[in-house]
């Protein structure tokens, strides 16, 4: 996937989304300190009438919904999709509960600079139901990892993971709150070091500078 330099400051950032918008309101809050070096450009879905949106609209982003049964085929709408983003001309791409795959035209284009976290230390547990199998599992740790986007799933290079101790008393739904807590500071923290120092991949590494920039 090669190196991605420093980027511009602020670094222009997409944020794809599904849900409730809560790891993009992280996002949003952070970018209110220029010293975080991060603007998020545009906030794009997959379906109509997310929070999410609501949030992207509330700060004065712009906001696209692209439905994926609005096209013939998987592929045509992965095709849009690309298009849709590189029109904000971003230099990252942040995956923020985004629940479909993104396919072959997207990462050719946005490939090496799309991040997606996954609630699990991976490559444990990969999938939707992360928590509940690690629960069953009987893990004593699982956390949450940042990745790279490739053409798996939650399989691309790591870039950070966070620890998650498991409870005795823990619950699918009590477990997942923690991870997710941990997940939006990992998130934010990472997204704003990539932004300002960039990063190469090295086969399934992710290489950071030796000695990052501090939020200016």
């Amino acid at each position: 996937m090669g190196a991605v330099p420093p980027l511009p400051d602020p670094t222009p950032v997409v944020v794809l989304v599904s849900g409730s918008g809560t790891n993009l309101q992280a996002l949003l809050d952070a970018t209110a300190d220029p010293a975080y070096g991060v603007q998020v450009v545009a906030v794009g879905a997959d379906r109509d009438g997310t929070p999410a949106l609501d949030r992207a609209e509330r700060a004065g982003i712009a906001t696209f919904v692209l439905r994926v049964g609005d096209f013939p085929t998987r592929a045509a709408w992965d095709e849009a999709l690309t298009e849709r983003v590189a029109a904000a001309s971003p230099a990252l791409v942040v995956l923020a509960g985004f629940m479909k795959l993104t396919g072959p035209a997207f990462l050719a284009r946005f490939g090496g600079r799309t991040l997606n976290s996954h609630p699990a230390l991976s490559p444990s547990f990969p999938g939707m139901h992360a928590p509940r199998d690690a629960l069953a599992h009987g893990v004593k740790i699982t956390g949450a990892t940042l990745f790279v986007v490739d053409a798996g799933v939650d399989t691309g290079p790591i870039v950070a993971q966070v620890a998650v101790p498991v409870r005795d008393d823990d619950s699918v739904d009590s477990l997942h709150d923690r991870i997710k807590s941990s997940e939006r500071g990992m998130l934010v923290e990472w997204v704003g070091r990539l932004a300002r120092d960039g990063h190469s991949i090295d086969g399934r590494r992710v290489v950071t500078p030796a000695q990052p920039k501090e939020a200016r």
